[in-house]
């Protein structure tokens, strides 16, 4: 098993109502890593060309990376692909949040999705084990009701849950996926993607613990990291949100401008995070 990894993947057919696991090489990993480039890997392999994006033939890629539920700060990371129903190319959103090392500590470091289940479905991760379960008493819940009724249900308020809420079940093309009621996966459309294969949400909860190559080291790393985390050029997006990042872009002409007729903008100083 590669380090940083749990050596799993869930594929789930909600058409068939079948899952399966796959244990990649090494190999695998050392070449795609986890997220968008683990996920653009099983896009392209399983998803024909000119899918639907609200049909069952497009593939929704829920994907972690190597240092995903390591203990260091800022990493808890997820990362959703699809084919967008919003652009028609392919999507991408990522969100932080408890989801994301709760479902590596749930035993996988993938979840790849395709087909539809012919009535509300939400998807149960724990401990390397997985079921698809009913969600027609979910369907139409707003997320933080579906995420309360998720964890009575299978009496486990540890529970984490990825969601989407009523745009997402009603196909509105920029539905987000949502986890702990505030974090999302807010680009491209994922949740219309889940909304339209009637998959209500994953549940996750587990206690795997990736092996690290050297744990000294990371946790080194990881308390330099808090330490001088004030003096960072990312310091400033826990002050002023995601605001605070127009500056970067704008210096390497990646600030929308004119609908992208331009990658600069005169006035970005009046935008920025600290204005």
């Amino acid at each position: 098993m590669p380090y940083g990894y749990n050596g799993k993947i869930l594929h789930a057919d909600l058409t068939s109502g079948t899952l399966a696991i796959e244990e990649p090489p090494e190999t695998f990993y050392r070449q795609y890593l986890g997220g968008q480039g683990m996920g653009m890997y099983y896009i392209l392999k399983e998803m024909p060309a000119g899918a639907d994006p609200l049909g069952p033939e497009n593939v929704l890629a829920i994907t972690l990376s190597v240092v995903t539920g390591a203990a260091v700060s800022g990493q808890s990371r997820v990362m959703a692909n699809a084919k967008s129903p919003l652009t028609g190319a392919i999507g991408d959103a990522q969100a932080g949040g408890f989801w994301p090392a709760e479902a590596k500590a749930a035993g996988f470091d993938a979840f790849i999705i395709k087909g539809k289940a012919k009535t509300p479905v939400y998807l149960w991760v724990h401990d390397g084990e997985a079921e698809l379960r009913d969600a027609t008493h979910l369907w139409g819940q707003i997320t933080g009701e579906a995420e309360a009724a998720i964890r009575d249900e299978l009496d486990d308020s540890r529970i984490e849950v990825l969601q989407i809420g009523p745009a997402g079940e009603k196909l509105v093309r920029y539905a987000c996926l949502i986890n702990m009621s505030n974090r999302a996966n807010g680009r491209t459309g994922m949740g219309a993607v889940m909304g339209a294969k009637n998959l209500k949400a994953i549940a996750v909860r587990g206690t795997s613990k990736p092996p690290i190559a050297d744990q000294k080291a990371l946790t080194e790393i990881a308390r330099w990291g808090a330490q001088n985390f004030e003096d960072s050029e990312v310091y400033g997006m826990g002050l002023h949100g995601t605001a605070d990042v127009l500056p970067f872009q704008q210096e390497d002409g990646g600030l929308p401008t004119r609908n992208w007729d331009s990658g600069v903008f005169e006035g970005y100083e009046a935008l920025g995070g600290p204005t």
